[in-house]
């Protein structure tokens, strides 16, 4: 498998991408990677860079990107940020992969077990990562039930699941509102902004708009 180049990134769709990430995911899983040659494409792409997608997830060591959807070198921008959440860096890094250089996908790509995620629910105050599960917590809100305190902790892990989840169409909310430029861009068809889960246990990515 060949690096992307510009007319291949340019004959790409934002649903053909999106195809091509859910393709890689299920080779992952199937533990049969593409046949490429990772330093043939350091080659290819020393004179430039055409990733066609740009994911943003959470700095978990369990959820390496490219490795989970099975990606090469110069195929997709990741930026990571434990808790996937968004700031004015974060979002000027995703309009870079778009406008600039051309990407048609953005995913934010949330996780089972999340340790940002455990930390909000948990209330956690513990140097800058207090600022960091701050911007967690209105997901954390957000999910109703259990009522129960005792239940709406980091030990009730399908109530983890489910703020994460939530946390995920929070940063794709928070991701429209502060960048109109992304917002224009979906708007008029030239890229998608999805979001989707990764299951640690299993390793399979499941998407949403």
């Amino acid at each position: 498998m060949k690096a992307h180049t510009k007319e291949t990134q340019a004959n790409l769709t934002p649903n053909k991408s999106l195809e091509l990430l859910k393709e890689g995911n299920k080779r992952f899983m199937n533990n049969s990677k593409a046949d490429r040659d990772l330093l043939e494409q350091v080659k290819d792409t020393q004179g430039g860079q055409y990733p066609y997608a740009v994911i943003l997830s959470c700095i978990d060591s369990r959820v390496p990107a490219e490795i989970v959807f099975d990606q090469g070198i110069g195929d997709v921008f990741s930026a990571r940020v434990a808790g996937n959440i968004v700031d004015e860096d974060i979002l000027g890094s995703i309009e870079y992969g778009c406008k600039v250089a051309g990407s048609k996908l953005v995913v934010v790509l949330g996780h089972t077990s999340c340790g940002a995620v455990k930390g909000a629910c948990d209330n956690v105050e513990l140097g800058n990562i207090t600022s960091l599960v701050s911007k967690i917590k209105p997901a954390v809100a957000a999910v109703e039930e259990p009522k129960d305190a005792s239940q709406r902790t980091s030990s009730n892990t399908a109530f983890v699941n489910e703020v994460s989840k939530t946390n995920v169409h929070h940063t794709l909310e928070n991701m429209r509102k502060q960048s109109p430029l992304l917002t224009e861009m979906e708007k008029n068809g030239e890229i998608k902004i999805v979001g989707a889960m990764y299951n640690v246990s299993t390793g399979e990515v499941s998407f949403y708009n």
